[in-house]
């Protein structure tokens, strides 16, 4: 199985681990981030939609781009599902499982795997550049990376596990990753006092983590495996969803 994971927007300054692999699109990065640094911070501000403190944060980085100490993807973000992810405690077997298995979804270098070594940034789906023909990088992105994550899929037993957040669907063509290769969207639900189910996204992201970090601690090899997932209370539920959306809830 492959598993797709969403990055996150709050980053660490650094990280350390070993060996660092090169990112499949770091070219195509490079263009863009060149592209960023010619902005001044108002215009960063408008292209990423932040306050101006976080715009001139980033016009530093996007100056430091092509020199700053890089750091292994799994370990750059700082997000919720990452906090749940422990990436840094995994060990080395877990990592290299990972490496071979996971997928990090950004607008800045479109596909990473775990160790590809990146720096910190930010990148917004809606920023539109030269470098990009003027679309907005999730467009952009869409015809160089379907066929990247289809033939992985492929390539290792079909099945795709989706643990990214629908905003990065945009970056490939959905409809064909859907129809070419077994898509399993695990969907995590909170039960209200009346009963029903509402997905809440603080747990939403934090099982995401905490599902990947299971699949690589185990090693999981088959969809049904993951039903022995739980996390702070969430459990599956063979009563709700269906296979392609197993459903865990938390009581």
């Amino acid at each position: 199985m492959q598993i797709l994971l969403a990055n996150a927007k709050i980053m660490y300054d650094r990280a350390n681990r070993e060996p660092l692999s090169t990112p499949l699109f770091q070219s195509v990065a490079d263009r863009l981030a060149a592209e960023m640094a010619q902005m001044d911070v108002d215009e960063l501000a408008r292209q990423l939609d932040c306050s101006r403190k976080l715009a001139a944060e980033n016009w530093k980085r996007y100056q430091e781009f092509s020199c700053a100490d890089t750091m292994p993807a799994m370990l750059a973000y700082n997000g919720q599902a990452y906090k749940h992810l422990k990436a840094n405690t995994l060990s080395s077997d877990a990592m290299e499982f990972a490496q071979e298995h996971v997928w990090i979804t950004c607008f800045l270098y479109g596909l990473l795997r775990p160790m590809d070594a990146i720096v910190p940034y930010r990148m917004e789906h809606c920023v539109t550049l030269e470098a990009t023909h003027d679309k907005p990088v999730s467009q952009f992105w869409k015809d160089k990376l379907t066929d990247v994550l289809i033939e992985s899929v492929k390539a290792d037993d079909g099945i795709l596990v989706h643990l990214s957040t629908e905003e990065y669907e945009h970056l490939f063509d959905w409809r064909r990753v859907t129809e070419e290769v077994n898509v399993v969207h695990p969907l995590f639900y909170v039960r209200q006092a009346d009963g029903s189910l509402r997905m809440q996204a603080v747990w939403a992201k934090a099982c995401r983590g905490a599902m990947v970090r299971f699949f690589l601690r185990n090693r999981i090899a088959t969809p049904g495996e993951l039903k022995a997932f739980s996390h702070e209370g969430f459990e599956y539920s063979p009563h709700h969803g269906e296979e392609a959306y197993p459903h865990f809830i938390r009581c």
